[in-house]
């Protein structure tokens, strides 16, 4: 949740946020009432505990009428202070909603309008001149590595098997983005992927994006979306030293409904429901962000590079960030099939806003506590098949393996197809 601090300080900078990413400004009118109230409401409660207290002292040394005097206002009291605080909580709970419903103040400089207005920062690496690229379902046919249709027989549309050298190429790609990050510092966590909802509020994954989000109602547990969540929810209550960064890299599966995405994106792995990814995310101290976002994202493109992808980067506006990210650019790789660039990589800064949510704090230079800063970005996810296997590929339907991932394929610099 943002600062109400600055709510209260800089209205106009959050209804201009809100006019970026094309989300309504009644959300920071409402929001200043619930604080006004709650405000309001506190000092009501603690004016008449104030004169409880007073009065109390007062009883012992009356007598007579004064003290009977004393004995009922007292008993009136005591009845106010009761609703009083009642209506603290409630105004509390208030408060709470209408931060809730606020999302992130966009950082200066992120493009405004929707999801076509993104600004592309660079192309990267050389596209290959295939004159009829073959997709990565068919060539993962071939290969013997990918099994859609068994996927839907057992689980249905959008699940898949990887098998033989498919199973070992996420594997080796996931290995060599581990092995990348640990090198780097991080420390690899494989986190638990069943969370409760707190986590998942906390994290922003419980407003907009709710109806991506898989939940196990018996239990009252969530499936994953992204090992984000469970890593920023890592340190929830806690003080943190954070005299540096504190990077982690979690290895998880990731579960992902694909609410509204009908139609999109049927064929093969590139949309679906099940796949595994290697997160980064960093806790650090807020005047830190900005430069240990552009770590991540140079982190990301270092990945990119060694498995020998064309891509190129894009600043997400406003419009598409997601609730809790002030700032988000993404690395797209190149798919020939298509003839586009698709989504491989994001890295956002989440600045605040996470940590107020799961109270995850840091102590400044004068000792006191302040709320720490979160960001997060993939190092390496089952989509990267996709362009692996479509940019790597050759006139007779074999694929070629870069040379980072060769050591985890057995040494293989080639795959080719299996005879059936």
């Amino acid at each position: 949740m943002i600062d109400l601090r600055l709510v209260r300080d800089d209205p106009d900078a959050i209804r201009a946020s809100q006019r970026a990413r094309g989300e309504s400004e009644s959300a920071v009118d409402d929001l200043l009432q619930a604080d006004e109230q709650r405000r309001s409401a506190v000092q009501r409660f603690e004016a008449l505990r104030a004169e409880q207290k007073q009065l109390s002292a007062q009883v012992p040394k009356a007598a007579g009428d004064a003290r009977a005097a004393l004995l009922a206002r007292t008993k009136q009291l005591s009845a106010e202070v009761k609703a009083a605080e009642a209506a603290v909580a409630e105004a509390e709970r208030a408060l709470r909603q209408a931060q809730l419903a606020v999302p992130n103040v966009v950082e200066e400089g992120a493009p405004p309008g929707g999801e076509d207005d993104y600004v592309v920062l660079r192309h990267v690496g050389d596209r290959p001149d295939l004159a009829s690229p073959r997709d990565h379902l068919e060539l993962g046919e071939a290969l013997g590595a990918i099994d859609v249709e068994r996927g839907a027989k057992v689980s249905g549309s959008r699940f898949y098997y990887l098998t033989g050298p498919g199973a070992m190429l996420q594997l080796g790609l996931l290995q060599l983005a581990v092995q990348q990050a640990t090198e780097a510092g991080f420390v690899l966590v494989v986190p638990p992927v069943l969370v409760k909802p707190e986590a998942m509020e906390g994290t922003g994954f419980l407003g907009a994006h709710a109806s991506e989000v898989y939940r196990l109602e018996a239990d009252d547990l969530f499936l994953v979306g992204t090992s984000e969540v469970p890593l920023a929810a890592y340190h929830t209550g806690e003080i943190l030293d954070l005299d540096r960064p504190r990077r982690y890299a979690g290895w998880s599966t990731c579960f992902r409904r694909e609410a509204g995405s009908y139609g999109k994106d049927v064929r093969g792995i590139l949309r679906v429901h099940q796949f595994d990814k290697v997160e980064m995310f960093v806790f650090c101290a807020p005047e830190q962000a900005h430069d240990e976002h552009l770590r991540l994202l140079a982190w990301q493109e270092e990945m990119l590079a060694r498995v020998e992808l064309p891509y190129r980067v894009i600043d997400v506006a406003a419009g598409d960030l997601g609730t809790s990210a002030a700032r988000k650019y993404d690395c797209e790789a190149w798919v020939p099939s298509q003839g586009r660039y698709r989504e491989v990589t994001s890295t956002s800064n989440c600045t605040t806003f996470q940590a107020r949510r799961l109270n995850v704090r840091y102590r400044d230079a004068a000792g006191r506590p302040q709320a720490a800063a979160t960001l997060n970005g993939t190092l390496a996810t089952t989509r990267w098949l996709v362009p692996l296997l479509e940019n790597h590929q050759q006139p007779d339907g074999s694929v070629r393996v870069p040379k980072a991932l060769q050591p985890f394929l057995g040494g293989r610099d080639v795959l080719k197809p299996v005879v059936r």
